[in-house]
C-alpha cells in the first residue's frame, strides 16, 4: 500500500518540513494541514506548507490515509482527541516526537482502535514556527519508527517507504530503547546546553555583553542548542523523564571523576577520555551525520 492524502497537525519546523517535503518528493499525494495557531495557519497558506490548511482538525485529516500529529509531545493526546471525529477508521497515525512511550501511550488512550505508528524523524535546526520548514530537512537523516507488536506489517511497510521518499534513513526499533538512546545523543546535550547557557547568563562576575563579545566556538555552538523551542523540550523532559534521569546520573559520575583529575593534576585520565571522545567525533563524520569542513562548514555557507 501506499499513502494518497497525508494530513499535518502543526505546522512548525517538522510539520511544514513534512508538507514541503512531500510536494516536492511525493507531488501525486494530497497533503492537508491544520495549527491550532489562527496567524501559524495564515502563514502556512502563504507559504503553500500544505495544499490545504483547514480551520479545523476533525476537518483537516478527513480522508486522509496518514496523519502525522507535529505537536509537542505533552499536547498529542488532545491533539488526537481534536482530530478523531474526522479520522478514517482505516488511516495510519503517527508523530515526530522525540519521546516515543509516552506517546505511544498518550495516541493508544485517545484513539483506541486506530493503527498508530509513533515515528522520530531525528532532524531539525533551532528554528521553529511556520518559517522555518524546508523541504531537504530529512536528506540523510535518520527516521526511528516504533511500532507495536501488532501493528499490521503493510502499513508498517507503508510508513517506511514514505519516510525513505523523503531522503531519511530508516530505523526500527522499540521505544522504550528509542527512549534510552536519545536521551544520551539528544536530550542530555540539550540539558547541558541550557543550562551552561543559562548559568554564563547568571554569573555576576562576569556580565552578560562580556559573555556574547567574546563567545568562543563551544560555547556559541551551545547557545545555538539552548535557542531550540522551549515548549518543545520542556515536553520531552517531562515524558522522558524517567531515560533522562537514568542518563543524567551517569552523567554526573562522568563528570565527577573529571572534576577529581582536574583537581588531582591527573592529565593521563583528562587525555584518555579526550582521545577517546575525539574518535567519536570522526565516526559522526565517517556516517555522514555532520560536515568536516573546518567550523562545520558555517563559513562556507555564509
Amino acid at each position: 500500500m501506499t499513502f494518497q492524502h497525508v494530513a499535518i497537525i502543526g505546522l512548525g519546523l517538522l510539520g511544514g518540513s513534512i508538507g514541503l517535503a512531500v510536494q516536492e518528493h511525493l507531488p501525486d499525494v494530497k497533503t492537508s494541514g491544520y495549527d491550532a495557531d489562527p496567524e501559524v495557519r495564515e502563514r502556512a497558506r502563504h507559504r503553500g506548507l500544505a495544499a490545504t490548511i483547514a480551520d479545523d482538525p476533525a476537518e483537516a485529516v478527513r480522508g486522509a490515509d496518514l496523519v502525522i500529529l507535529c505537536v509537542p509531545v505533552g499536547a498529542m493526546e488532545s491533539a488526537a482527541k481534536a482530530i478523531a471525529p474526522g479520522l478514517d477508521p482505516q488511516a495510519v497515525v503517527s508523530d515526530v516526537g522525540s519521546s516515543k512511550v509516552s506517546v505511544s501511550e498518550s495516541l493508544a488512550r485517545a484513539l483506541p482502535g486506530q493503527t498508530v505508528i509513533p515515528a522520530h524523524p531525528v532532524a531539525g535546526t533551532e528554528q521553529s514556527g511556520p518559517d522555518a520548514g524546508f523541504a531537504n530537512l530529512f536528506h540523510q537523516r535518520w527516521c526511528i519508527i516504533t511500532p507495536t507488536e501488532g501493528t499490521p506489517r503493510a502499513k508498517l511497510t507503508a510508513l517506511k517507504n514514505f519516510w525513505r521518499d523523503l531522503g531519511s534513513t530508516v530505523e526500527v526499533m522499540d521505544s522504550e530503547h528509542h527512549d534510552l538512546v536519545l536521551a544520551v545523543t539528544s536530550h542530555i546535550p540539550h540539558l547541558i546546553a541550557y543550562t551552561i547557557v543559562g548559568t554564563a547568563s547568571d554569573l555576576e562576575e562576569v556580565t552578560r555583553s562580556e559573555v556574547i563579545k567574546y563567545s568562543a566556538g563551544g560555547f556559541r555552538d551551545f547557545t545555538r542548542i539552548a535557542a531550540s523551542d522551549p515548549v518543545m523540550w520542556r515536553d520531552v523532559f517531562l515524558n522522558n523523564r524517567e531515560a533522562v534521569l537514568d542518563m543524567l546520573d551517569r552523567f554526573l559520575t562522568d563528570l565527577a571523576m573529571m572534576r577529581e583529575a582536574i583537581k588531582a593534576g591527573d592529565g593521563e585520565t583528562m587525555f584518555d577520555q579526550f582521545s577517546k571522545t575525539r574518535a567519536i567525533r570522526r565516526r559522526i563524520i565517517e556516517h555522514g551525520q555532520d560536515d568536516a569542513r573546518p567550523d562545520f562548514g558555517r563559513h562556507d555557507h555564509d
